[in-house]
């Protein structure tokens, strides 16, 4: 059964024998994949994950059997969970059972449990039950273990590329140190693939990887340090086939069916992509808009990259002229961290799907500059006395909050009221457009402005500044504007 990082585990206890190794993985053979040949012998051959590998850090602890702790490895596919588990199979003198959540049931668990109790009571050694894809177990399965760990019968290692936060349940959770594991950086990455080519238990340097083919499966990779061991394996058979010493782009390329994409994530082409792929948005072209996406996704970009674009669009180039856009941005966000690619991809599609056809206004984006610009230059002043706190004792005595005017005592919900300090009152920072369901909007603001600012009533409907396609704005149930509204798109709004 195909684990998550660098090996395939075996069968679960009680498996036939011959079925794997002594501690639950198969034997590692010459005719092994690649990644199981290169997985680590030590600690310190593993790769990333620097921030839990310090001296006393809980994953060394672990690794070297220093702390019976139960630990739950939280990580993308490829960022070494399976590895670490081999690791501290091979480096401790404890029984170690690997299993994976895709094939064992209760009734597994509960034999290897009863197992480890025994031997615990005879004086035998201390069981570590590693359990793979831990998040595809029942609430059910969860439980089965949670006496076993409490007492330390066995002490588990758990896998799983889920937010365990999610997929784990709490009592389990909270018996266990949590350990985020990252996914590997291209340096990384890169520095694996090297390895792999000159280590005898690799290519042995039988073979040559040109610099463009290795950018080129650094690329394809995304941190994925299985799928770019399995892609150079690929790379290799196909240049051998062909006569070749050496791997070559067009021979990396025809060995994974995956054309390089012209795209340095460090580089002019990143910046250019990603200027392209706004602009398309911006501009309301939905098919370019989605093919600068799979450009930016086909060469590796960070999905995450993407999504925090897509939240900042949303309230730069979107905003009010259609609300429910920065909603949509950042629950794609939350997709690519909770679901990951390569399905995020869909999440993120839709978002871009909805932020090109929606409405721009860029009215959030001027107002909130124009402010930052008056604080920059000096403009400001005190809060005025009616808005500080009077909640701390004293503060009345200091006049705070004297005069205030509650809003919701006015049947209309809004109040005349100084609310900027002196030297920007009648400042008008937000000019809202007309477009999308800020319309509405505009029609509503110059009435709220009106009341809040003591203005007498404007002579002529045209002096209020609302626009003429809007239409049935009320403000607190009295204030009322009229007009046309364009195609009867947007409802007019209900009141303040």
């Amino acid at each position: 059964m195909e684990s998550d990082a660098l090996f395939t585990l075996g069968e679960p206890a009680g498996a036939p024998a011959g079925a794997g190794g002594a501690d639950g993985f198969t034997d590692t053979r010459a005719d092994s994949p690649l990644p199981v040949r290169m997985r680590p012998a030590g600690i310190d051959e593993l790769v990333g994950q620097e921030h839990l590998l310090a001296p006393g850090a809980p994953l060394r602890q672990l690794v070297e059997g220093a702390a019976p702790m139960s630990v739950i490895l939280w990580g993308p596919p490829g960022s070494g969970k399976t590895t670490i588990a081999h690791l501290v199979a091979r480096a401790t003198d404890r029984r170690f059972v690997a299993m994976s959540a895709l094939t064992a049931g209760v009734k597994d668990v509960r034999a290897v449990i009863d197992t480890a109790r025994r031997q615990r009571r005879s004086g035998g050694p201390p069981t570590v039950l590693f359990i793979d894809e831990v998040h595809r177990f029942s609430k059910t399965q969860q439980d089965s273990l949670l006496a076993a760990v409490e007492d330390r019968t066995v002490t588990l290692l758990a896998a799983t590329t889920e937010n365990p936060y999610f997929s784990v349940i709490s009592p389990l959770l909270s018996r266990c140190v949590l350990l985020t594991l990252q996914a590997l950086d291209d340096d990384d990455v890169r520095g694996l693939l090297r390895r792999a080519v000159a280590d005898e238990r690799g290519l042995g340097g039988a073979l040559v990887l040109a610099q463009e083919a290795e950018d080129h499966l650094v690329r394809l990779a995304g941190g994925d340090v299985r799928k770019a061991l399995t892609a150079l394996e690929a790379a290799a058979a196909t240049a051998t086939a062909l006569g070749t010493g050496r791997i070559d782009l067009a021979v990396a390329e025809q060995a994974v069916d995956v054309a390089a994409v012209r795209y340095d994530r460090d580089g002019d082409a990143h910046y250019d992509v990603t200027s392209a792929f706004i602009k398309s948005m911006r501009g309301s072209d939905v098919d370019a808009s989605l093919h600068w996406l799979a450009r930016m996704l086909v060469a590796g970009e960070d999905a995450r990259f993407i999504a925090r674009r897509l939240v900042i669009f949303a309230s730069e180039d979107v905003g009010m002229a259609d609300p429910t856009a920065l909603t949509v941005a950042t629950a794609a966000a939350h997709a690519v961290e909770y679901v990951g690619l390569p399905e995020a991809q869909l999440n993120l599609a839709q978002a871009v799907i909805h932020l090109a056809t929606a409405p721009k206004s860029n009215s959030a984006t001027t107002a909130i500059g124009a402010a930052v610009a008056d604080v920059r230059a000096g403009r400001g002043g005190p809060v005025p006395r009616g808005l500080r706190d009077a909640h701390y004792s004293g503060a009345r005595g200091l006049g705070h909050g004297r005069g205030y005017r509650y809003p919701h005592d006015d049947h209309r919900g809004v109040v005349t009221q100084q609310y900027a300090p002196d030297d920007l009152v009648g400042t008008d920072y937000y000019q809202p457009s007309g477009h999308g369901a800020e319309r509405a909007v505009a029609t509503r603001l110059p009435l709220l402005r009106r009341i809040v600012r003591g203005l007498p009533a404007p002579a002529t409907r045209a002096e209020a500044g609302a626009p003429a396609a809007a239409n049935g704005a009320r403000v607190g149930g009295g204030e009322q504007a009229s007009g046309a509204s364009e195609g009867g798109s947007d409802a007019a709004e209900g009141g303040q």
